[in-house]
């Protein structure tokens, strides 16, 4: 194992153990009790299985066969979770070959940012996370389960899912995937009509034609964005059964592979292989995580995410972790937005399981870890394959099979991750420079100050942005508005740059991997409502975005700075931002939610 990845793990370790070990010993204390179906009173019992079918009764309570809960997020609305309408039957068919049974504990919300983006519902997605893992909390509340499968796919339902399923660490728990939708119009030329129409140069009816025809079936977005790097991250955590990632939902592979995480989870249940998913997420596995993302130009939400999972299971970690991580991890994988390959290419060339390979044998995974699947994290290096209607692993070819996508350790794109830690009079905030063009990795121009996301879209329907600036999009942390993702900015700001102008963005909004080819120093703590310092920045200031060295700063003379008052949103502007579409519900979130960097949790 690289020195430089045991030096992180071993500081995760010191800072968690008094969190980690209340944790574990929480977990020790509920795994250790009898059984919900002889512990739970007569009455209790008798509503938890009342609606089941007889013989289902006498396999838990006279026979004592494990139960598993179902947790999904199926909708017939977003792609993504639309086939799971089927996998309850599937699952109970497989539990019962098993003598097990099992029951669809309950449903949690899942939103759409594809749907949102731009829109005051998007105000409500990353507490939606949040609101998930409740959901979560509330489906297994019965306690009548001894494991848990968990349905989920896209941007904050997977998170959601895995914190929820953290606080009932003593559940042996699988998660079960259900792929991408097959490939469209590719994301390169989607992007480009997106910019046209930017500009004007086409018409709604030509882009709802792309639009439709890159989003046209069951399954994932394609591109590598917040929902797909969630499938990268549970493989490295050895949450799936090996390889389930990014096999399509119509593949007549992925029945077999949503069957074989009943038999992984019933598995997990047993005494002499007992494995709750409160062990399983330890640090080495937490940092394990880590390096996928970083290794494979992951969303920047992770940073968020990831941060409040490993609270879930008593761990501490921050940007600098990643940081220092990201210094010695190298990039094998390029996939847009980072690249031209979608991820049905990026599952071709190997996936998930050729980096998984290549990061464990050059020292930069830890493969001795607890996973769902029996054999540790190198099964996880592996493909499935179906051979006589059953599922084998195969090795990988020792080299990519397409150079342009996936590399080995040996010969990566990059000796270092996609992502960067920046600090300065602003704060902290992060990059993501894997996509972006080496000589934008530095970016000096004067700030042009808005208090809204829409702001910026009527300034350039003006014409008022044909320059160098540097866009301050501020009042769009957590506490303000939810922190919603401003992917809309992305196609204006790529116009502007075609066109020769050196244009970045400073917020403590999020934009995932969206920013594309922008340098975008986002998630900037603390948030202006906080009372950070990008609340004091002033249109013509001048801001200097340095990813080399690792630093955002206005250059104003420090006495200046220090005695520069921070402006406060609006009165109008707070309001708009608390009311209409549900956000009023949610104003609670708004007001105890920590800071991005402390993974905007609002459980605490």
């Amino acid at each position: 194992m690289k020195q430089s990845h045991i030096e992180v793990t071993e500081r995760i370790i010191e800072v968690s153990r008094p969190t980690r070990t209340a944790y574990l010993q929480r977990v020790d204390e509920i795994a250790n009790r009898q059984r919900g179906a002889d512990r739970l009173g007569c009455a209790n019992v008798a509503h938890a299985f009342a609606a089941m079918p007889s013989n289902d009764k006498l396999r838990i309570v006279v026979e004592k066969a494990p139960n598993i809960g179902i947790v999904t997020a199926y909708n017939d609305m977003l792609s993504a979770h639309q086939p799971y309408a089927t996998y309850p039957d599937i699952i109970k068919d497989e539990a019962h070959k098993y003598g097990a049974t099992a029951q669809v504990a309950g449903g949690v919300p899942a939103m759409c940012d594809g749907i949102t983006q731009g829109e005051p519902g998007m105000e409500l997605s990353l507490f939606s996370r949040d609101t998930i893992a409740m959901s979560t909390a509330i489906a297994l509340s019965h306690d009548v389960f001894d494991a848990a499968l968990l349905l989920g796919v896209c941007d904050k339902i997977v998170p959601g899912l895995l914190i929820g399923a953290l606080h009932f660490g003593h559940l042996p728990c699988v998660f079960v995937p259900a792929g991408p939708m097959s490939t469209g119009v590719d994301n390169t030329t989607k992007s480009k009509v997106r910019e046209k129409y930017a500009q004007g140069l086409v018409g709604r009816e030509e882009l709802l034609a792309s639009e439709s025809a890159a989003y046209h079936g069951a399954g994932t977005c394609t591109f590598y964005g917040t929902a797909n790097s969630n499938q990268m991250l549970l493989e490295a955590m050895g949450l799936h059964v090996p390889g389930a990632a990014f096999i399509h939902p119509h593949d007549g592979m992925r029945e077999l592979l949503t069957r074989e995480a009943v038999k992984m989870v019933l598995q997990n249940t047993r005494k002499d292989q007992f494995t709750p998913i409160g062990k399983l997420v330890d640090e080495h596995v937490i940092v394990n995580a880590m390096v996928a993302l970083l290794a494979t130009g992951g969303s920047t939400n992770h940073l968020i995410h990831w941060v409040a999972i490993a609270r879930a299971a008593g761990i501490i970690i921050d940007w600098t972790d990643f940081y220092h991580l990201a210094k010695t991890t190298p990039l094998l994988a390029s996939v847009y937005p980072n690249g031209k390959a979608d991820v049905n290419e990026f599952q071709n060339a190997g996936g998930p399981a050729f980096v998984i390979r290549e990061l464990i044998d050059a020292g930069y995974m830890y493969p001795d870890v607890f996973t769902v699947a029996y054999g540790g994290l190198r099964e996880y290096g592996k493909i499935p394959a179906k051979e006589d209607n059953k599922l084998v692993w195969k090795d990988l070819p020792a080299e990519s099979s397409d150079e342009t996508i996936v590399r080995t350790a040996a010969h990566p794109f990059n000796e270092s991750g996609g992502l960067r830690l920046l600090k300065g009079n602003l704060g902290r905030s992060v990059i993501k420079i894997s996509a972006v063009p080496e000589d934008r990795h530095i970016i000096e121009a004067p700030a042009i100050v808005f208090d809204a996301q829409e702001e910026l879209l009527e300034a350039f329907d003006r014409g008022e942005l044909e320059r160098d600036f540097v866009a301050v999009v501020r009042f769009q942390g957590p506490k303000a508005n939810g922190m919603p993702e401003l992917h809309k900015l992305t196609p204006p700001l790529a116009v502007l740059q075609n066109k020769g102008f050196m244009v970045a963005i400073v917020t403590d909004g999020r934009m995932s991997g969206a920013s594309g080819k922008i340098p975008a120093a986002i998630h900037m703590c603390p948030e202006a409502s906080a009372g950070g310092a990008i609340a004091k920045v002033r249109t013509g200031d001048i801001v200097r975005i340095n990813a080399k060295v690792g630093m955002v700063n206005v250059l104003v003379d420090e006495d200046i700075w220090a005695e520069r008052e921070v402006e406060e949103l609006s009165d109008s502007k707070r309001h708009h931002n608390a009311h209409g579409i549900g956000r009023e519900l949610f104003g609670g979130m708004r007001r105890n939610v920590l800071s991005a960097e402390e993974g905007a949790v609002t459980w605490l």
